[in-house]
C-alpha cells in the first residue's frame, strides 16, 4: 500500500491530539480529547498518565475511523509533547508511581531554593542553559523519589523509569513492559536540568547532586532519527508496525513546523502557556537577560541546532481558568466576544502569575493579581485584560530576546490555539509595534513532529522541501500610536511589581 501520510501524536497540557498530514503538509485527519487537570493543593498540578494513555488510543482510533485512512498508508509516526511534565513508573508493570507532576507545578520550590542556596539560581546554567526553577523536570524527579513510597528503592534496583510524556508514550506504544523503547530526544532532555548542552548527554555531576540514578533515565536520541526509536505494536491502537522516528518537545516542534531552519528565525506559540523561540545556530548562546538556552532540534547525524526561549506559564490557561473556575463563559472562544464589547481595558491589568513568573523574571514568589479595579470595570474589561496579559508578557520576552541576540525581529510568526483570537493578535501587533503573521496551517506543533518523522523515514527529502510548504494565512499591522503603546506597557510593568514577594521564602 502506498505511504501517503505521516502521523503526529500531539500530547499537550490539556488534551491529546492525533493528526495525519499529506506530503504538502495539509491535515488529512484529526481527533482530539481533553484530560483532567488535577489540583491536589494550591500551586500543585498533576495529570493521570494512564488516563493520557487511554486518550492516546482513543484519538488514534477516532482519526483513522473518521477519515477512512488505513494504517498501512502511514509512512511514520512522530510525537510532540508538553515538556518538563514528569512521570516515574515501574518498568515491569507499567504502573506509574503516582500522577505525573506537570510543568506548571510549584511543589519543588523548596528543592530549588535549597540548591540555589549552595550555588545561586544559575548554579547549573553554564552546563544546562537553565536557571534553577520548579519548571524543570530534574527537581520533580527528586521530589518523587523523596516523597512517593517505594520510588527511590525501585530506582536504586533499576526498576523505576523516568520520562517526560514523549518517553512515556513511546515506551508504551513500542511494547511497554514487553520491551518498549525507553528513549527521549535532545529537545526534551534539554528541559530536564540534567542534560549537558555541549555533550548532549546526562551530566554525572548534576545527577549526583540531585541523587538521581542514571539507570532510570532514558537514552537521548536525535529529534529525527533514521535509526528509529522502534515500531508501534500490531496489537496496539494503530494496528500496524509503523516506524516511530520523530520526537520533539512541543515548542521546538512548532519551530520546525514553522520551518524556522535558519539562525535569526523565530516563532511565538500561544497555547496553555506562551513560548517564544529564536533559532541561534549550531552553538548554544547563553542568555544574560533571563531567557533559556535550549536545543531547537537535531535532525539525524547533523549537528544540533540551538535556540533561545522565553517561556510564559499562563496564556490559554488563563482563559480556561476564567471559563472553568469562574464560569465567565461556556467556551473559550467567547472571551473575544466579551473583550470586544469594551473599547479598552478600563485601567484593568491581569498578571497571571498562578505558578510564579517565568521568563524573563523567574520569580517563583509571584502570584496572580488583578490590578486597577474601579466601579467602572466590568466583565468585558477583565476579559480584555486577560488577553492583553499574554501580549504584554510576549513583549517582555521579545525585548529580552533582542537584547541577547542583538537582532530586532521584523515580524513575529505566531501559531497555537489562541491565534484564532483576532482581537488578541491585533493587540499583540499594536503593543510590539511590528507585524504579526499567522500561517495558513496553524497546527504547527503537530506538523513539526510529522516533519521530524517524515524526514527520518524519507517521506520528505530535506528541509528545503518543507520550506515550500510554508504559506501565510493572515498578517496584522500595528495601528496603535507610540504614546498609547508606552502608557499601556508602563501600566503592565507597574502591575507586575505588585505581584512579587507574595510567597514567603521557606524557613530554611
Amino acid at each position: 500500500m502506498k505511504k501517503r501520510y505521516v502521523a503526529a501524536l500531539d500530547q499537550g497540557t490539556t488534551s491529546t491530539r492525533f493528526m495525519l498530514f499529506d506530503r504538502s503538509g495539509r491535515v488529512a485527519a484529526s481527533a482530539q480529547r481533553e484530560h483532567r487537570q488535577i489540583f491536589p493543593r494550591p500551586g500543585w498540578v498533576e495529570h493521570d498518565p494512564l488516563e493520557i494513555l487511554e486518550r492516546t488510543a482513543e484519538v488514534i482510533r477516532a482519526a483513522l475511523e473518521s477519515s477512512g485512512i488505513g494504517p498501512g498508508e502511514i509512512a511514520a509516526l512522530g510525537i510532540t509533547n508538553q515538556r518538563e511534565t514528569t512521570v516515574v513508573w515501574n518498568k515491569r508493570t507499567g504502573i506509574p508511581y503516582g500522577n505525573a507532576v506537570v510543568w506548571q507545578c510549584t511543589r519543588t520550590r523548596e528543592i530549588c531554593e535549597k540548591l540555589a542556596g549552595q550555588g545561586g539560581p544559575d548554579r547549573f546554567r553554564e552546563k544546562t542553559g537553565l536557571p534553577l526553577a520548579p519548571y524543570f523536570s530534574g527537581p520533580k524527579i527528586e521530589w518523587i523519589l523523596e516523597n512517593v513510597e517505594g520510588a527511590r528503592e525501585a530506582a536504586q534496583r533499576g526498576e523505576a523509569l523516568f520520562g517526560t510524556m514523549d518517553t512515556w508514550l513511546i515506551w508504551n506504544l513500542t511494547g511497554g513492559p514487553r520491551g518498549g523503547a525507553h528513549v527521549t530526544d535532545v529537545t526534551n532532555a534539554s528541559r530536564t536540568l540534567l542534560m549537558n548542552l555541549e555533550t548532549l548527554d546526562w551530566d554525572p555531576e548534576i545527577l549526583e547532586t540531585l541523587e538521581i540514578p542514571r539507570a532510570m533515565l532514558p537514552g537521548i536520541r536525535p529529534s529525527s532519527d533514521p535509526m528509529l526509536y522502534g515500531h508501534t505494536l500490531r496489537d496496539g491502537p494503530l494496528g500496524e508496525e509503523i516506524p516511530l522516528c520523530g520526537d520533539l518537545g512541543d515548542q521546538q516542534a512548532a519551530l520546525v513546523g514553522q520551518a524556522c531552519f535558519a539562525p535569526g528565525e523565530g516563532k511565538n506559540t500561544y497555547g496553555t502557556g506562551c513560548f517564544l523561540l529564536v533559532h541561534t545556530g549550531n552553538a548554544p548562546v547563553r542568555s544574560k537577560s533571563g531567557l533559556i538556552t535550549t536545543v531547537a532540534y537535531k535532525l539525524g547525524v547533523s549537528p544540533p541546532a540551538y535556540a533561545l526561549e522565553g517561556s510564559i506559564a499562563m496564556a490559554g490557561a488563563l482563559v480556561q481558568w476564567l471559563r472553568d473556575n469562574l464560569g465567565f463563559f461556556e467556551t473559550s472562544a467567547e472571551i473575544e466576544t466579551w473583550a470586544a464589547r469594551v473599547e479598552d481595558n478600563g485601567g484593568v491589568y491581569f498578571v497571571p502569575a498562578f505558578s510564579g513568573l517565568f521568563a524573563p523574571r523567574w520569580r517563583a514568589d509571584a502570584r496572580g493579581i488583578i490590578a486597577g479595579l474601579t466601579r467602572y470595570a466590568g466583565k468585558g474589561h477583565i476579559c480584555r485584560a486577560a488577553l492583553e496579559a499574554t501580549a504584554y508578557q510576549t513583549r517582555e520576552v521579545l525585548e529580552a530576546m533582542e537584547e541577547d541576540t542583538g537582532r530586532t525581529l521584523a515580524e513575529l510568526k505566531v501559531d497555537g490555539g489562541m491565534v484564532k483570537n483576532e482581537l488578541l493578535m491585533q493587540f499583540q501587533a499594536d503593543i510590539l509595534g511590528i507585524p504579526v503573521v499567522r500561517p495558513a496551517n496553524t497546527e504547527t506543533t503537530a506538523l513539526g513532529a510529522a516533519y521530524a518523522a517524515g524526514l527520518a523515514a524519507g517521506f520528505w527529502k530535506d528541509t528545503r522541501e518543507l520550506l515550500e510548504n510554508r504559506t501565510t494565512g493572515k498578517k496584522w499591522i500595528p495601528r496603535m500610536d507610540r504614546d498609547t503603546r508606552a502608557r499601556l506597557y508602563e501600566g503592565w510593568l507597574k502591575a507586575v511589581e505588585r505581584s512579587l514577594d507574595w510567597v514567603e521564602p521557606s524557613p530554611e
